[in-house]
This record gives C-alpha cells, structure tokens and sequence, in this order.
C-alpha cells in the first residue's frame, strides 16, 4: 500500500489575494477510489493541478507513485483512435523505430537493449490487443479504434482517452469532470468503467455518478478539507447530520451567550450602584460597601470571561455549513394556457433528416425534459425555438418571452459590471443570487473570462431567474456546476414551478424537476 501525503499545504494565486488553501494536512491511500466535491471556486482543479506540479506552493507534498491528469492533451488528433491510445500509454511508436534502426548498429545494442526493456514492461508486443479489450469494457465497439480520432465525437473521445489513462502503469490518476460531454448512456458506461478500476481521484458534480464510482469523499469546505469513507450519498447523510447538529448547537449557545450578558450587565450595574452609596454612615461602612462592590464588580468579570469562552466556542461552530439560500425566481404574471407547440416538426442537415414528424406541446406549469444521445437533435430544437436559422419544416407556435441558457460559456468576457449593462439586468438581483450559489465579493473583482467553467455557467443561470418569463429553455444548464448549487436550483424550480424545456444528462436532477418527457 503506498500513499500520497499532503503535509501543510498552502497556496493562493498573486492575483486574486485570498487564500485558496492554508496548511492543509491529509493522506490518501492510491488504493482509493476517491471523489472530489466542493463548491465552484473552492480548488478543485487548483488541487490537482498542485497535484502534477504545475503551481509554485508552500509544504510538502510527498507520493512514491506519479500523477496523471485528465482530460489529456492530445497534440495530433488527425490519425487512427487506436494510434492516439497508444501514445497516450506510452511512445510505442517512438521505440519501434528505435529499435528497428539500432539493431543495425552494432555500437547502439546497449541502447537497444533499454529500450527494448521500457517496451516490453509497458506490455509493448501485447498492447493493441489490451487496448481493445478494455474498449469493450468501456461499452464501445472495438471497430471505433480504425475511425480518424478527430471525426469521432467528444464522448467518444472521453470514453477512449480514458481507457489509455487506465492502461498506464503506476500513475495515480486525476481525473477532472469526465462527464460533462456524456449523454446518460455515455455517463452509464464511464460509471461501469471505473467502478471496477481503483487508484483515482474523480471530480464530477454528477451525485448518481459519484454513487455508482467512489468509495471514498474528499470535501473542499469553507474552512477545511476532509475524508470520509463511502460514496457521495453517505458523505451527504453525515453532512447533513453535522449541519443539523452546529446549528441546534449554535442555538444553544446564542442562549447560553444571551443570559451571559444580561447576568454580567446585571451583576455590573449592582456593583457601581453599591460603589455609589458609599458616601454615608461614616468609614466603616464605606469599607464594607466598598468590599462589596469590588467582589461584585469580580464577579461580573468572570461572568464576562465566561460569556467570551462562550463566544470562542461558537465562532468554531458552523465553520463548514454550507448554508443552502433559498434563491429567487422572477416569474411572468401573464396566464397562459399553452405557451409552445410544435406539430409535424422536421429537421434537415444536407441530405440527412435528424428526426421526422415530431410534435409536442407545453402547457404553463409544466417541466419537460428533452432526453436523448448526443447528436439525436436535442440542441437543434433548442436553437429552432429560440430563432436560429435551422432549416425545417413543421408549425411551430411560442410565447416570445424566453428567457434561454446554453450550454457555451466561451462568448462571457469582461466585468460582471459590463454584463449587467449589457445585459440590462437587475444588479441587486444578479449580485444576491451569485452570493446564494456561492460567490464571494472578491469574485466581483476579476474579469469574467478569469472565472471557472462553474462559475461562468451559474452567472448564466442567475440571469435566466432574474428573467420574469413565460418560458425558461435551458440547454445542459448544469455542466460545471457543484452539486449544492444543483440542489438549490431544484429547489427553487419545485417550489416556484416556472414553465421550462430543458436538456440535462443529470438523471438524478431531470427526474426530480420534470413534470413530462420528450424522447428523441
């Protein structure tokens, strides 16, 4: 058993001046199968990419086995799938050659013999047939290995650059969100795949995912960082219990604080006003009294450092609650009966028809959930509808108040002050239901394209709420976004029950908020 040691960890970026951690201590057996939570903008990513060196930091951090992270980097996309796997392994095509050309060097044996030692220890004779076999593990027809790696599609890719990740030898292997480009089947076959795989760390915001894969929960929380055994609904139960337990805690002590400081301003008033009858009845008296105040005056200030202690205890309390705010909906007071339908709906690329005399309708109150692979036409309707130029044929009939969410964050880019103009948004709205999701002020500060991928998209989703529309359209609102925002989101839709069409391949989030379901 080997580990990887986290001794005292300290790192914050120059630019942003906060601390993202601060002498942080753990171990991690790389037996494990481990999952990495926390909210957008706590150092996931920032944590493995610790992980493979690429940031400067302050203590240690100490393992006997490497690190590889994911998604990999692949500089030449334009050969054979089976090829890109190989060199994802290991340079097999490099060491060929090599060989090849000194076992016509006498002089070069002696290299030749090392090389041929790295090939055959990274099964080099055996490995295109190991690369097949663990593609049918994945749930993916071997024949995908001939097709050019660039032609096939971002789930494929992910599921196959994966299978390489796993086929190399002694890495502790970081794997960061491999589900957002994955459809529910795809997500299925990944889940399978490395459940019966260990050695990993896996972030993903997915909580169906994160059951069937980890065994165990790395927390990122708002005051440190934490391990616990079991899969993600386990560490969800105890955070639950520990929440439950700091505030029913902090409640006591709020009491326990409040009667501290009325007895002590009590116990205080009595000691000056007996200091103030010390004027009569003749010196002995006055000694007495002024005993007397001074024991009462001793008192108040133990009670004082009492009501302290008390305080410093409470200020260690609720340091890891993620206090959940509900968010706010801005809705459209307009009563509609229907606001979209569509009927004998076709849409056509070229010669090819995606689907064929499709028709649907939604009525105000209803959540439908636009389910199917990935490139079976989900986010052409979802373009249709809200005016692209898609060629099709069908009748289509909409409310014109759509407030829309894609799934592209690429195009959000200067200050969260320029996207409220632009934007013509509430700014009290927007800031407030940032803040809710997990925003701090300082992230005001920074360029929006300096923001991660989590935060960009629920800058997306606090503007959509801040919408008063007829119909919400949100296309994969959820890529990117950590699973307590997720819930808060659920919520707010099941209790607010606005009219929404949405793609999602969080199957836990589509079945709790969607009132029907449109298969393609």
């Amino acid at each position: 058993m080997s580990q990887v040691n986290i001794n005292k960890l300290s790192f914050q970026y120059d630019t942003h001046g906060e601390d993202i951690f601060k002498d942080v201590s753990f171990c991690i057996d790389t037996q494990w199968k481990l999952g990495l939570i926390g909210r957008n903008g706590r150092g996931k990513t920032t944590f493995l990419k610790l992980l493979m060196g690429e940031y400067e930091y302050s203590g240690k951090i100490t393992s006997t086995v490497k690190f590889e992270y994911f998604p990999i980097k692949v500089d030449d996309k334009n050969q054979v799938a089976l090829e890109v796997i190989r060199q994802s392994i290991a340079p097999f095509t490099i060491w060929e050659k090599q060989m090849e050309e000194y076992l016509k060097m006498p002089d070069k044996m002696d290299m030749y013999g090392e090389i041929l030692d790295e090939f055959i220890d990274n099964d080099g004779y055996t490995i295109n047939g190991i690369i097949e076999k663990e593609v049918r593990n994945m749930g993916m027809d071997p024949n995908i290995l001939t097709k050019n790696f660039e032609t096939l599609s971002c789930g494929e890719q992910t599921k196959l650059l994966l299978v390489g990740l796993f086929l190399r030898k002694n890495y502790f292997l970081l794997i960061d969100e491999p589900t957002n480009h994955l459809d529910t089947e795809g997500r299925e076959s990944v889940a399978k795949y490395l459940a019966s795989k260990k050695g990993f760390i896996v972030v993903s915001h997915d909580r169906a995912f994160l059951d069937d894969v980890i065994d165990h929960v790395l927390s990122i929380n708002k005051a440190n960082i934490e391990i616990q055994k079991g899969n993600f609904s386990t560490w969800q139960f105890n955070k639950d219990r520990q929440d439950e337990f700091e505030i029913l805690e902090n409640e006591k002590l709020q009491n326990d604080i409040y009667r501290l400081r009325q007895t002590a301003k009590q116990k205080s008033n009595w000691s000056y006003k007996l200091e103030a009858t010390k004027k009569g009845n003749g010196p002995c008296d006055r000694g007495f009294i002024g005993h007397k105040a001074a024991k009462m005056m001793k008192r108040a200030k133990c009670i004082e450092a009492r009501q302290n202690k008390a305080i410093e205890a409470k200020s260690k309390l609720l340091k890891n609650l993620d206090v959940s705010e509900k968010l706010d909906l801005s809705i459209s007071n307009n009563k509609l009966d229907e606001v979209l339908e569509v009927q004998n709906l076709k849409i056509n690329y070229g010669e090819e028809d995606i689907f064929d005399d499709l028709s649907f309708n939604i009525k105000q109150g209803e959540r439908v959930w636009l389910r199917g692979k990935n490139g079976c036409g989900k986010s052409s309707i979802i373009k249709l509808l809200i005016g692209e130029d898609i060629p099709h044929e069908g009748y289509i009939k909409k409310t014109d108040n759509i407030s829309y969410i894609s799934q592209e964050t690429s195009f959000l880019k200067g200050s969260i002050g320029d996207f409220i103009i632009y934007e013509n948004v509430n700014e009290q709205h927007l800031k407030s239901t940032l803040f809710k999701l997990g925003f701090d002020s300082i992230q005001f500060g920074k360029n929006i394209e300096d923001w991660s991928e989590g935060q960009k998209k629920k800058l997306l989703i606090a503007r959509s709420l801040c919408d008063k529309a007829n119909l919400y359209i949100w296309d994969e609102p959820l890529n990117f976004i950590d699973v307590i925002s997720r819930m808060q989101i659920e919520e707010i839709i099941l209790s607010e029950n606005p009219t929404i069409l949405f793609v999602e391949h969080d199957t836990s989030f589509g079945e709790k908020i969607a009132t029907k379901t449109i298969a393609l």
